[in-house]
């Protein structure tokens, strides 16, 4: 049994299947009394997804050598399908005069940069339409391997369009291209942008991550999402899927500031569980019980350190969200795994 075998084997896994997995090992656990769920703790991460830093110029160069191999492959199994010539060394030559210049504070390197822009965006405009045609002929021909390499192109090519689109309105209409009308990778073009204001990685790409958990580091559930919500949003989903799971309210909820709701919605929850330890301003951090709550949720974030460190969720390694979802479901599958092995449940 090799590595890749198994890697196919955990491919062939559902997300859901993964979530339904450790909802049934929180229901086991909970009847053991290994975990007690009515005080739960909650908190947001990110989970970067595989790719290089996304400057123009590096998407630019991607779409270029991706687009030239497949239709290299496709010009081996069907000449007539592609009878251009490819240039890659001349590409690759802008590419790598952009990377040096672009910070160059002489305006004369900065025409030549811009230069090179355009020449590099012409390029790559060119393949990407010989692309889009060899998508649509190539098919006619009746080959096995030709459709194969066709229908790896097609996946390639929304995201392909896309960063042609965004590099010729930043670099050459002078626009700011908002990041949600961006995408930063033809290989994972899900993946979202997340500023959360830490100095020692102020921009992220990747995906937020929900986590709660009780008191006994039993992570109770988890969720990866497509694109990030506030998390003043998701402090009454975790009270309700908590109530779906495990039939009844959390007693507490500790969660740090960013998930407090606004004033009506923070009442209707207040009402709905015993203790909602959310500190609604700075002053409340000086109130005894709140401040003990508070001790509790920063026990959460050793955990979210161990997933990292310990259970390889730092970066997913995985192409696609949905094999992004069931890496986290392993880890937190393994992590609870762990916990429930240090209490002696076998």
């Amino acid at each position: 049994m090799e590595y890749s075998f198994l890697d196919r084997c955990f491919q062939a896994i559902r997300p859901a299947t993964w979530k339904r997995i450790n909802e049934l090992l929180g229901l086991r656990a909970r009847e053991e009394e290994r975990i007690k769920p009515a005080v739960i703790r909650t908190d947001t991460t990110v989970v970067e997804t595989n790719i290089h830093w996304p400057t123009d110029s590096s998407l630019l160069q991607d779409t270029w050598r991706v687009a030239s191999r497949l239709l290299k492959r496709g010009r081996q199994i069907a000449p007539e399908t592609c009878p251009h010539r490819f240039h890659d060394r001349k590409t690759k030559r802008l590419h790598l005069f952009i990377t040096r210049y672009a910070k160059s504070p002489s305006k004369k390197r900065q025409r030549q940069v811009k230069r090179a822009y355009r020449a590099l965006i012409r390029r790559v405009e060119w393949i990407v339409e010989i692309a889009a045609f060899f998508c649509r002929w190539a098919p006619l021909c009746g080959n096995v391997e030709l459709d194969a390499v066709v229908v790896e192109l097609k996946g390639f090519l929304p995201s392909m369009k896309k960063v042609v689109a965004q590099s010729r309105r930043a670099k050459l209409k002078g626009e700011t291209v908002p990041a949600a009308e961006r995408v930063f990778s033809i290989f994972e073009p899900h993946t979202e942008l997340i500023k959360r204001g830490r100095r020692q990685k102020p921009v992220e790409f990747g995906h937020a991550v929900l986590l709660c958990q009780t008191g006994e580091k039993f992570i109770t559930d988890y969720e990866a999402f497509a694109k990030r919500p506030a998390d003043c949003q998701l402090t009454e989903r975790v009270i309700d899927r908590h109530e779906k799971l495990f039939g009844e309210k959390p007693k507490v909820l500790a969660a740090d500031k960013g998930f407090c709701p606004d004033g009506e919605k923070y009442a209707e929850l207040t009402e709905r569980i015993e203790t909602l330890a959310i500190p609604r301003r700075m002053r409340d951090f000086a109130d005894k019980v709140l401040a003990v709550w508070q001790m509790f949720r920063a026990g959460i974030e050793g955990t979210i350190s161990g997933l990292k460190r310990a259970f390889r969720l730092a970066r997913c390694y995985y192409r696609g969200f949905k094999r992004f979802q069931a890496a986290l479901g392993l880890g937190v599958f393994a992590h609870n795994l762990v916990v429930l092995a240090k209490q002696g449940m076998t």
